[in-house]
């Protein structure tokens, strides 16, 4: 569910940024290229859909990051501890001293690779 919201959330943010990029701040965008009299949709009714389409899909954006956070992931583990506490308790000391043996290696004494004896 969270990744079909996730997905949702991209397409409705390319959407928005398609339609803002199409908007003119002084009234002209889609409208201007469109000077004839005889056209379907006005140049004050493209402007209409333009801003619907831009406040719905902002709408749309909101509920749909809403519902995202809602569904995010969890599993049992990562609800008792965070991230920052589970890197805190396994962190190694720095300062710490290595816990080397002081003295060296005992060797045993290895069978001599003399020819036996017959």
């Amino acid at each position: 569910m969270y990744t079909l919201i996730t997905v949702l959330i991209f397409i409705t943010c390319a959407l928005l940024i398609l339609i803002v990029l199409v908007q003119n701040s002084k009234g002209g965008g889609l409208a201007s290229n469109f000077q004839s009299s005889n056209q379907i949709m006005g140049v004050r009714k493209t402007t209409d859909f333009l801003e619907k389409a831009t406040w719905f899909l902002a709408g749309a954006l909101l509920v749909l990051a809403v519902l995202g956070s809602a569904f995010i992931p969890r599993s049992a583990e990562d609800i008792n501890q965070s991230a920052i506490q589970n890197q805190i308790e396994n962190a190694v000391d720095p300062n710490a001293v290595p816990d080397f043996p002081l003295t060296a290696p005992q060797q045993e004494d290895a069978p001599s690779e003399e020819a036996p004896a017959e």
